[in-house]
């Protein structure tokens, strides 16, 4: 009988295939395997078994933990206080609550600004209230005695002031309200203010770098190191109150808002106020914030696109979205606003800038959506006051300034900016976890359970690729074996004919009449091979 060599070849590569797996099962370091499938009795392999399920389940609960974990991106806020020899000041911009003086309004400036400011009716007529607030009625003193328009002959509109030439005449001057000043010691003056106009009309900035001034720098920390002002808030002049406008100020006092010199005041919304009567004390110190773009944050990175501004932060973000709504909807800017648009008239002022601005502020939040910039810097205040004049010096101030001491007390105010101490405080956001923390947290939960390492699965993707290549192999094999059986009645290999049963295995044959002997009846394959 022909034997084949497929059966011992096939039960050579079983056994290699088997030892393979012993190797693999003993020398592996993933603890517990030999146990349960070399040796020993079945309960102690099932006991080893159901050990190994229960710590390989502990360790992918654990992991899918961390990898959950990893991907909701969590962050940690880290502050640091680091010490400095100096330290740049910031700019300080101040505004008087009141928009405009009435002493220095002009008929025609009353013309222009009557309706804006809801003096004058839409036939321009003084309102009665406002009549009766200003005195109007019998009362020559008041600057709007002349207020019969029945006669004026109204200037051509192309000659009438624009709104940023009526803040800047009528609004409160500088030289007029800045009493004292002192920098570190060292005199100062309006010269060392810039004018700005913001939505409370003309104001003005200490330290702003601009004109080409430089930047104020201060080497020590504590009162008496920083900005000193007292100023005269003139409460005697400001806008009779004749009735509720988005120009009316109930208050008396200034608005203070202590800012970088790259980020623009938005002080109608960041500001703080001071009140006459009293010297406040702000201690300040410097912070700066550093955020994490998504998915860990919100931040920008992304410079901003806008043609009035260089630098991104909140304040310029607004300040150009609202630039360009006004413009888009009324055809006009503001005065406080950047670009080249002209500037809305008083009209404009009051049937669309302020009631545009207004909504945008108050409910349209979508369309200006202005992000937390990745790095900005800004200023911790705290503020505490003590009451100025004191009865000792009520006397003195009034003499020196020739005034009476209620008009001291109604006015006068005193504003202490410095610097805590010599340093700042850095506010970083950080990544609380990464993937070098989730590897590790693997790997010890992996040295836990089961024993393994980053070795160990290194062995077992060697085991499976043993395991792999064998069972491409036999498939390889047993698809050549196949294609060979189905040609065989074509092309014989050596192989076939070797294990072809032997000739002397046939039956003998029975001759028919017509052929010979010598040929007995056999078929083609078995004529050819024996």
């Amino acid at each position: 009988m022909c034997l084949s060599e497929s059966a011992p070849r096939e039960k050579r590569e079983r056994s290699s295939m088997r030892v393979a797996s012993e190797l693999f099962l003993k020398h592996t370091t993933f603890h517990g395997l030999r146990h349960v499938f070399l040796g020993g009795s079945y309960p102690r392999r099932a006991a080893w078994l159901i050990a190994f399920l229960a710590s390989l389940a502990l360790l992918v609960a654990w992991s899918s933990n961390r990898v959950r974990y990893l991907l909701s991106s969590p962050v940690h806020t880290k502050a640091h206080v680091v010490y400095a020899t100096r330290l740049v000041f910031p700019a300080v911009t101040i505004c008087n609550r009141n928009l405009l003086l009435p002493r220095r309004m002009s008929k025609p400036d009353i013309f222009s600004a009557g309706r804006w400011l809801g003096l004058l009716g839409k036939n321009r007529q003084v309102s009665a209230g406002a009549a009766e607030a200003m005195g109007a009625r019998g009362d020559s003193s008041t600057p709007f005695r002349a207020l019969d328009f029945s006669r004026f002959l109204p200037p051509p509109r192309e000659a009438q002031p624009s709104m940023r030439q009526l803040l800047d005449r009528l609004g409160h001057q500088l030289e007029e309200m800045l009493l004292y000043c002192r920098f570190q010691g060292e005199r100062c003056g309006p010269r060392n203010f810039s004018t700005i106009f913001t939505r409370y009309g003309k104001c003005y900035t200490f330290n702003s770098g601009q004109d080409g001034q430089p930047l104020r720098i201060t080497t020590k920390g504590g009162m008496g190191n920083g900005l000193e002002l007292m100023l005269d808030i003139q409460q005697d002049e400001y806008l009779p109150v004749w009735g509720e406008t988005d120009e009316t100020s109930f208050e008396a006092g200034i608005k203070v808002q202590i800012h970088t010199q790259d980020e623009p005041p938005f002080i109608d919304q960041l500001g703080f106020g001071v009140a006459p009567g009293f010297q406040t004390f702000v201690s300040c110190q410097e912070q700066r914030l550093t955020f994490l773009p998504p998915p860990w944050g919100d931040c920008r990175t992304e410079p901003i696109d806008s043609d009035f501004f260089t630098g991104y932060s909140i304040t310029a973000c607004r300040i150009d979205c609202e630039t360009r709504y006004l413009v888009e909807n009324c055809n006009c800017r503001m005065v406080h606003m950047p670009g080249d648009a002209p500037y809305c008239t008083p009209e404009q002022y009051k049937e669309c800038a302020d009631p545009a601005l207004d909504f945008l502020v108050e409910r349209d939040s979508d369309y200006c959506v202005c992000e937390t910039p990745c790095n900005m810097t800004r200023y911790g205040k705290e503020l505490s006051f003590v009451k100025i004049p004191s009865k000792a010096s009520a006397k003195y101030l009034a003499k020196k300034f020739n005034k009476t001491e209620q008009y001291i007390a109604d006015n006068i105010l005193v504003l202490d900016i410095f610097f805590e101490a010599l340093n700042y405080e850095t506010i970083e956001q950080k990544k609380a976890y990464e993937l070098p923390g989730l590897l590790g947290d693997i790997g010890g939960q992996m040295g836990l359970f089961i024993g393994a390492s980053i070795l160990t699965i290194l062995e077992l993707f060697d085991y499976l690729y043993e395991v792999i290549k064998y069972k491409l192999c036999r498939c390889r094999k047993k698809n050549h074996k196949r294609s060979n059986n189905n040609d065989r009645g074509a092309v014989l290999s050596l192989d076939n004919v070797q294990c072809h049963p032997p000739c002397e295995n046939l039956r003998t044959p029975t001759y028919s009449a017509n052929i010979l002997p010598h040929h007995p009846g056999q078929g083609n394959f078995e004529d050819f091979t024996c």
